[in-house]
């Protein structure tokens, strides 16, 4: 998956991509992410030290070494940096781990580090120099995580550590510069690195604050199906329920909360330009308000491999455009609710259910002209996902989208019932890899392949499939076989005659319908 924003396409398209957001409003862009889910880090270059990337985050494994790595542009001026920050051993209590602003090379930049002593620094690097800034003390735990944001705005330094503000600094030697992260004799995983224009990401506000109220807002409705079974240590699915509720409008602040390390329910207003994924961490509930409420240009994806997106909403919201996936649900992420939201087309899938994610609902929905809809399962070299992929698909509408409604891999049971197909490109529901889909009260109308299944699709091998009370209005027939485990062995759930789909659905699915 593409998440590194700004350097993904090369020269051309990087100097565009900066010329863009550096026009943007303040705060309102995402100008450089990355997260290495790629698998590389193409676009850093380093000095000292051992870099290199492995479980989708950027380690430096030298303790004897002054060690940087850097990336985007001399020409950014005012932002802010943030990444994640896993000190793994200090060479000796005095050395530091942490990240860069306005870098003009490798010797001479901004910092915001932390020492293995137990404090936070705010430092002024010139020719290898340092100048601390500003000092506070603070817990570096090695192993553990620490979120760090460096602020640059004029003369004005600020440093974060887990959001909240603890140095700042008035210094206007560098003007601009790159960003960067540094391990001064000392051994570091890093990972989700983002920069931000304009005064970057909002710090994690207390429920105090006029921008929270306590609670969530009222929503009709609760989570169904699979999202709502008990397991792996939930009773069901609640999102951002137990923390305060906050109102966003630019994509910088969509990008704070939704990584934040709390509960929070995030309500969405107007249409919101992303420059790729952003990424959403546990206990979430993220919901437009009224029936404006957009994300165009880029996704969410739920989860990385350390940071889990587990319980999880996302409601009342139109996605558009996607530089990737609209929504990717990945790395082990479960109790996750879709919910009354719309898709146009994607660069990519619409919503891809992956690797070993499981307890998922999508509802309620409306797919409109969209090519990979909803992708079950990683690829047919992934029998991981064995045991995991169980999602509910229900009152959802694929209206002229192409294919994979959903396309199934190991996942079992799958369940699919009373959604409304109508004017479907390829196929509708494709079972394979041994996938155990249960198809059931669902409308087809012109589609000329219902469901693939123990004859395989494409490369993948066959799956089972049972499909019941259907109908076929100028479609073809829904190919089936084998047993599948009953949906009913793990929820209730009422099901509606076949033939009453289209009015409801169209009726109730999609964005300003909770």
């Amino acid at each position: 998956m593409r998440t590194r924003f700004s350097m993904a396409a090369g020269a051309a398209a990087l100097a565009l991509a900066i010329v863009v957001a550096l026009n943007a409003p303040a705060s309102a862009a995402t100008l450089f992410g990355d997260d290495f889910a790629d698998g590389n880090a193409s676009g850093w270059s380093t000095s000292g030290g051992s870099w290199s990337v492995s479980g989708q985050a950027y380690r430096q494994s030298s303790t004897g070494a002054d060690a940087k790595a850097q990336a985007g542009s001399t020409a950014w001026t005012d932002y802010a940096v943030r990444a994640r920050v896993q000190p793994v051993a200090f060479g000796s209590s005095a050395r530091s781990v942490g990240v860069v602003a306005r870098a003009q090379n490798t010797t001479t930049f901004y910092s915001l580090v932390l020492v293995g002593a137990g404090r936070v620094e705010l430092r002024r690097v010139s020719g290898g120099g340092v100048t601390v800034l500003a000092s506070s003390p603070a817990t570096v735990t090695p192993g553990g995580w620490h979120e760090l944001t460096l602020t640059v705005a004029g003369s004005a330094l600020r440093g974060a550590l887990g959001g909240q503000t603890l140095v700042t600094a008035t210094d206007a030697t560098f003007a601009g510069g790159r960003v960067g992260l540094v391990a001064s004799y000392a051994s570091a995983v890093f990972d989700d690195v983002a920069v931000f224009t304009g005064s970057g990401p909002d710090p994690t506000p207390t429920p105090s604050e006029p921008t929270s109220t306590p609670g969530p807002p009222p929503l009709p409705g609760l989570p169904d199906g699979f999202a709502s079974v008990a397991g792996l240590g939930l009773s069901g699915t609640t999102g951002g329920a137990a923390g305060p509720t906050v109102a966003v409008s630019t994509a910088a602040s969509l990008a704070s909360y939704a990584g934040a390390p709390t509960p929070y329910t995030i309500l969405v207003s107007g249409r919101i330009s992303l420059s790729g994924m952003v990424t959403v961490v546990a206990n979430k509930s993220i919901v437009g308000v009224g029936s404006t409420a957009e994300l165009t240009g880029g996704g969410l994806q739920l989860g990385t491999t350390t940071r889990p997106g587990n319980n999880v909403i996302i409601r009342n919201i139109r996605f558009s455009g996607a530089s990737d996936d609209s929504i990717s649900v990945t790395n082990s992420a479960h109790h996750v609710w879709i919910d009354h939201n719309e898709f146009l087309p994607a660069y990519d899938g619409s919503v891809d259910v992956k690797r070993q994610s499981t307890f998922v609902t999508i509802s309620w929905n409306r797919f409109t002209g969209t090519d990979k809809s909803a992708l079950l399962g990683h690829s047919d070299s992934y029998p991981a996902d064995v045991g995991y992929l169980k999602v509910t698909y229900h009152h959802n509408l694929f209206d002229g989208s192409n294919q994979r409604h959903p396309r199934a891999r190991f996942g079992e049971p799958v369940h699919v019932y009373n959604n409304y197909y109508r004017d479907i490109g390829l196929y509708g529901v494709a079972s394979t890899e041994n996938a155990g889909v249960v198809v059931e009260g669902n409308y087809f109308e012109n589609v000329a392949y219902p469901c693939y299944s123990v004859g395989g699709y494409a490369e993948s091998a066959p799956g089972r499939l049972v499909q019941r009370s259907n109908v076929f209005v100028g479609s073809g027939t829904c190919e089936a076989g084998g047993a599948v485990q009953e949906p009913s062995s793990y929820y209730s759930y009422s099901l509606s005659p076949a033939s009453s789909v289209p009015a409801a659905v169209t009726a109730g699915a999609g964005v300003g319908r909770l």
